[in-house]
């Protein structure tokens, strides 16, 4: 097994490879504007860092958010290129649970990442392994309200400290691909199935068609 993962679906670019066993190489760099300039600079650091090419890679994993739009589609269409170019099966894990896998916790959590708009992207856990609300979007305050004084994990609970007193400063911010990939080579080993690379955009994109075209007629 050697285990590809990408995640852009936070600030976080971050790439990483993985053996079955452990990590080989990772890298990560945050600039939430150059999601599309960063990851592919970033998969042949990882490669070389490894000593291992492209064409040993056995399987592809990627982040399918929920994140905002533009980031979350940058990682999901080069792991689909990735994998048709190479004849490589592609699977995706929600990118809360690769945060939740990575904090380690045995305690009810929340994860809240920065969904902008005033809102986060939220999902509940039992543990860092078992989801038991979400992934969904809201107003950070309705979230808290929902969510008993749980402790909080992620950027979005650190952006809205009035909202999440218990958020946890040492704990993961952002996804970590190096955590998707561990989280994926557990699932494949417990014979467990991984999901379909299909993004959780959650809300309709920034962007919009422009309204009332001006008509042109020809003289």
């Amino acid at each position: 097994m050697l285990l590809l993962a990408l995640d852009t679906a936070t600030p976080a670019v971050t790439v990483a490879l993985h053996d079955g066993t452990g990590v080989l190489a990772a890298a990560e760099e945050t600039d939430a504007r150059r999601h599309g300039e960063l990851l592919l600079p970033a998969v042949d650091r990882v490669l070389a860092a490894a000593g291992r090419s492209l064409g040993e890679v056995t399987a592809i994993v990627v982040g399918t958010g929920p994140g905002p739009y533009t980031g979350l589609r940058v990682g999901l269409a080069t792991a689909a290129a990735f994998g048709a170019a190479r004849g490589l099966p592609v699977h995706g894990l929600c990118t809360l649970d690769g945060i939740a896998w990575a904090t380690g916790l045995t305690e009810p959590f929340l994860v809240a990442t920065d969904a902008r708009r005033k809102e986060v992207y939220w999902a509940r856990y039992a543990d860092a392994r078992t989801r038991v609300a979400g992934p969904a979007v809201g107003r950070p305050a309705d979230v808290a309200a929902g969510a008993a004084g749980l402790p909080a994990v992620g950027a979005g609970a650190l952006l809205y400290r009035e909202a999440f007193p218990g958020a946890r400063e040492d704990l993961p911010r952002h996804a970590s691909a190096a955590a998707l990939a561990g989280l994926a080579a557990e699932l494949m080993a417990a014979g467990q199935p991984l999901q379909e690379p299909v993004p959780r955009y959650l809300r309709r994109p920034d962007a919009r068609v422009p309204a009332g075209y001006k008509a042109v007629t020809r003289a």
